[in-house]
């Protein structure tokens, strides 16, 4: 009988500094080229449907994100109290030597540096319980590696103290940051976030 060929299994490097912005950078760029390759994929007869299509008109890809009726998690109960994804979502892009770049709304700049609440569904950036580097998303991930939108339906989120993960929404509340030329793509920061009710 033929020996069985065996795998080598290395185990991770300790995190060093500068890494968890790679890992954003990686994870950010592979969801979005693994999406835009997706689109055109069909799958497999038998396999079962995690989302339901967009609706008819909204191009896939853009947007603030469409919260599928087959999602077993809720989608956002409405407050009056945070800043609504619509405002976060009224922007338009245009394309420079540099990328594809935002272009704010007046009602967003005057937001600029200011003390904001938002809610969102929590995207983890590493695999600790409580986070103080995270991402904010208008609607949950249907899957690990898919984003459920553009730059326009995240935030990015830095915390003075840390947030325990959910699958829950969470409400954060720091220093609204418009990002004008980010060097991961992103359009939204708030720094020294806390966790509120």
């Amino acid at each position: 009988m033929p020996a069985t060929p065996r795998l080598a299994v290395q185990a991770p490097a300790p995190a060093r500094p500068g890494v968890r912005s790679a890992v954003l950078a990686l994870t950010l760029s592979a969801c979005c080229m693994g999406g835009a390759a997706a689109q055109g994929a069909r799958p497999a007869a038998d396999a079962p449907l995690l989302s339901s299509p967009l609706p008819p008109g909204l191009p896939s890809g853009t947007g603030a994100g469409y919260h599928s009726p087959a999602s077993p998690i809720a989608p956002l109960p409405p407050r009056t109290d945070v800043l609504p994804w619509s405002v976060l979502a009224d922007l338009t892009r245009k394309t420079t030597k540099d990328g594809v770049l935002p272009v704010f709304s007046a009602q967003q700049l005057s937001m600029h540096q200011t003390v904001q609440r938002i809610q969102g569904f929590m995207v983890p950036l590493d695999s600790r319980a409580a986070q103080t580097h995270f991402l904010l998303t208008s609607v949950p991930l249907t899957c690990p590696f898919c984003l459920p939108g553009g730059p326009e339906s995240m935030v990015e989120v830095r915390t003075r103290t840390p947030v325990r993960y959910a699958i829950e929404p969470v409400v954060v509340q720091g220093r609204f940051t418009l990002l004008h030329n980010d060097p991961y793509g992103l359009y939204y920061r708030v720094l020294d976030a806390v966790a509120v009710e």
